[in-house]
């Protein structure tokens, strides 16, 4: 599935209704306003550890759901990365229905299981059930499932635009609860009686977890290894994947559909001549959340799509057990066309890392068109 019809499909036509409509585009803010994110109040952060707390298991079971059509490829492979390496849990990747998981805007993984397997094999129900962002809120089966994960007292989390999967589940009312910047609006209208809560990258609430945009699972799952085995165990997974520090504060208000946003949107969808594919070598052993953030940086330009080749066809095994397949078979990749190689970088560096280089590539302000896609807060040295 093309990643532009898909989530972020709306941003282009928007953007284009925009130009053949006037000057509508002309009245949307130049840039969004930024003010320094309120400190979290140590009582709060309490609450949240305690609200977090395995509810069933010692060592708790932690099910990631996608369905097979499109489900969010950082959403998805993201927690389930940092999760492994912290190994204080049994993490497992599912899907609705047999076969692989398509991610979008890139990637495609065979999950563990599928939920039937899954339910099959644990009846009792998981600890924990991460929902990404899919291509649709309402899948059937997908609803059904999280429902009944939740009244055999699981705890979810609906992780970005996944926030709207977990309402339309019916999981909302009358909770706090937060989201994508991009879909706070639908959000609120579907599910009036959720009360969106604004600065923070995770809320918690009775039952029910939800975060901002994509980078935010990376707090978030830092914030769940936490509350499972404590804050030395959360800090050292977080020096591993490159965040030093890390909290749940967050800018609200530096997140939002302004004029340069569209306008990039616009251009870059426009300059059709200059699209192009970067290949990324899929090898064993890559660490699947550093591939993750990489390859869904680069698929969001509209300039670009990341695509991984190797010399063969089968799926390619990554550092902590999900198995990738390649989008090309192919033993090279033309050098002007080549991502550089993920090596050992940490996650947080390797987004960093690909950032810088679509500002090489592309300009700040496809890099910054970037970033506000993803959520992620480029300026603070806590993310």
């Amino acid at each position: 599935m093309n990643s532009r019809r898909v989530l972020w499909s709306a941003i282009g036509a928007i953007a284009l209704a925009a130009v053949i409509g006037g000057a509508w585009i002309f009245s949307l803010p130049t840039a969004p306003s930024v003010a320094a994110p309120p400190a979290i109040a140590q009582d709060e952060r309490d609450a949240t550890i305690a609200a977090l707390k395995p509810p069933k298991r010692q060592r708790p079971l932690i099910a990631i759901i996608g369905i097979n059509d499109a489900t969010e490829t950082t959403d998805y492979l993201m927690p389930y990365g940092i999760l492994k390496r912290a190994d204080v849990a049994d993490v497992v990747t599912l899907a609705t229905k047999p076969g692989p998981v398509t991610l979008y805007p890139t990637l495609k993984v065979e999950p563990h299981a599928t939920i039937a397997e899954f339910d099959a094999q644990h009846p009792d129900g998981a600890d924990y059930v991460i929902v990404p962002a899919m291509s649709r809120d309402d899948d059937p089966v997908a609803l059904q499932w999280i429902r009944s994960q939740s009244a055999k007292k699981a705890i979810i989390i609906g992780v970005c635009a996944g926030a709207k999967v977990v309402g339309d589940a019916g999981l909302l009312h009358g909770k706090r609860a937060t989201t994508h910047w991009y879909s706070v609006k639908e959000l609120r209208g579907k599910h009036p009686t959720m009360r969106y809560v604004e600065d923070r990258r995770l809320v918690v609430d009775d039952g029910v977890a939800t975060t901002t945009g994509v980078t935010a699972s990376m707090p978030m799952s830092l914030t769940l290894i936490e509350a499972i085995a404590g804050r030395d165990k959360a800090n050292a997974v977080g020096r591993d994947i490159g965040l030093a520090d890390w909290d749940t504060r967050h800018e609200s208000d530096a997140f939002k559909f302004t004029r340069p946003f569209a306008l990039t949107a616009i251009g870059n969808t426009a300059a059709f001549w200059a699209h192009e594919q970067l290949g990324i070598e899929l090898k064993d052993g890559v660490d699947e959340v550093s591939l993750a953030l990489v390859t869904d940086a680069w698929s969001r330009t509209y300039r670009s799509q990341a695509v991984t080749f190797a010399s063969t066809a089968g799926a390619q095994q990554s550092k902590n057990g999900i198995r990738i397949y390649p989008d090309q078979v192919t033993a090279s990749w033309p050098a002007e066309r080549l991502l550089p190689s993920i090596g050992g970088r940490k996650p947080a560096e390797a987004l960093d890392n690909a950032l810088s280089e679509i500002t090489a590539r592309y300009g700040t302000r496809t890099t910054d068109f970037v970033a506000m896609q993803l959520e992620y807060p480029r300026n603070r040295a806590t993310q």
